[in-house]
């Protein structure tokens, strides 16, 4: 056996603070928990013959050497005249294209400044990047103008428009109104705006109107899109600069035409899908009207968050109510700040009001 016994003080500290993670598979359970908002992946609404032809196709190598292919080009052109930007950048996921782009944009003697609460894809980029960079109070614009005083070179502030643990969205008006005073550029992960807000789920950005205000919109497929990967929206330029500078996307193979073909389908699908946004706006409501016996976070998006501090108080809920078949997980500390452990209870499109009213009637009982 390998002598890898170092591993074990760090992975007994997670145990120790009861924050230990696993990989697991819950079987059979009303979903409260995945990112599928629209139901397009659970109701396999992208599966057709083509996609089935396309399976076994892979990209064959980065899109600078032998994995570009005419598909790829077409998808990238066509999210981006969605959306209305002037080009996009497509990259192998979230992660990818946060860390590529903050890691390669911003230049020594630049200035981020980033929501505390952003999510880890950002802040890594972040930490990879040469420029300084600072946290400002979550979605707290007094705290972020006294940093845009004192910041220096080219100035990026970077947001998620629906922050992922906790459901909230920035005041993205008066955000670009600060920006604009101090000449400062903004970035906006719309992962999970992406398919659920606007008219047609175009996210945060456009339907605000601001889409020629902001830097750069990075917009993630594996949520209400269903399928995988991401795209850095901005200008000709700002794609240009991605494609030479952006390691993850020099240095890793292309997502294969299977899974862009993918992205293109759901891109025909999800802004038709008036009905089910519309559903999912009223199982909103009805959960923020709800009295359920804990906290519940404001929040007018499907991600809905019931406080309860402590790692061992939170669990033991979830485990309760994972046994009456409600697939709903606990979000620990360190994933989110100390006493602010919290369950993240998700609503789709293919929730019903009954299963709903089900889910709260519980939690009411087991808060007493």
């Amino acid at each position: 056996m390998y002598r890898d016994e170092f591993l074990n003080k760090k992975i007994s500290d997670r145990i120790a603070n009861q924050s230990v993670r696993s990989l697991r598979i819950l079987e059979s359970m009303m979903d409260f928990s995945s990112n599928d908002y629209l139901g397009i992946a659970t109701q396999n609404l992208l599966s057709d013959r083509e996609l089935d032809f396309l399976w076994n196709a892979g990209a064959k190598g980065s899109r600078l050497l032998s994995g570009n292919y005419p598909l790829i080009e077409t998808v990238e052109k066509q999210i981006a005249l969605f959306h209305s930007a002037d080009a996009g950048l497509i990259f192998n996921a979230g992660y990818d294209a946060n860390i590529g782009l903050l890691a390669s944009v911003p230049q020594k003697g630049d200035t981020i400044l980033y929501d505390q609460l952003s999510h880890a894809s950002l802040r890594d980029g972040i930490r990879l990047s040469f420029a300084q960079s600072f946290s400002f109070l979550h979605n707290n614009l007094e705290d972020l103008e006294r940093l845009l005083k004192k910041a220096t070179g080219n100035i990026f502030i970077v947001t998620e428009s629906v922050f992922s643990m906790d459901g909230d969205m920035i005041d993205l008006p008066l955000m670009v109104e600060l920006a604009e005073k101090y000449q400062a550029h903004i970035i906006v992960d719309e992962a999970h705006a992406t398919g659920i807000i606007g008219e047609k789920g175009e996210g945060l950005v456009q339907s605000k109107g601001y889409q020629q205000k902001i830097f750069a919109r990075i917009h993630t497929f594996g949520k209400a899109l269903g399928c995988h990967g991401a795209i850095v929206l901005g200008s000709t330029l700002l794609r240009n600069y991605l494609v030479n500078y952006a390691r993850p996307f020099i240095y890793s193979t292309a997502l294969p035409p299977s899974s862009i073909a993918a992205v293109q389908k759901s891109y025909a699908l999800f802004p038709t899908f008036t009905e089910q946004r519309n559903h999912l706006n009223n199982l909103i409501q009805y959960f923020q009207s709800a009295n359920c016996g804990f906290q519940i976070l404001p929040s007018i998006t499907p991600i809905q968050i019931v406080l309860i501090p402590g790692n061992e108080a939170v669990r033991n809920i979830a485990t309760a109510l994972q046994a009456e078949k409600f697939d709903i997980r606990a979000i620990l500390y360190p994933t989110v700040p100390k006493n602010t452990e919290r369950l993240r209870i998700t609503l789709h499109a293919f929730n019903t009001m009954k299963e709903l009213t089900v889910l709260l009637a519980l939690l009411n009982q087991l808060s007493k």
